[in-house]
């Protein structure tokens, strides 16, 4: 996540920059079994911030990479379901 025009990071109170698979674990999950990650300037609340990548309070640039499959540990590739991820991104 950058601030632009600066390209910087944006400093947060969680001092978190990216959201990734090593921290899958601690990411809540949604009763279908789907991912919402929260990307917005204010917190979502307490029981969303474990899904939240803050965002400034302004112009952003959210970086995005996604591979084919994600790897459970066992070195098979899992597949992805669009359908099972959700990506809110809110002006508050």
């Amino acid at each position: 996540m950058y601030e632009l025009p600066s390209s910087l990071l944006v400093a947060n109170p969680l001092n978190r920059y990216l959201i990734n698979s090593p921290m899958l674990p601690n990411l809540k999950m949604d009763a279908d079994g789907g991912l919402t990650l929260n990307i917005q300037n204010g917190s979502p609340g307490k029981d969303k911030e474990a899904n939240w990548l803050p965002a400034p309070n302004g112009p952003f640039w959210p970086k995005l990479a996604r591979s084919r499959g994600s790897y459970s540990g066992s070195g098979t590739p899992t597949a992805v379901s669009r359908s099972r991820f959700r990506l809110l991104i809110s002006s508050r």
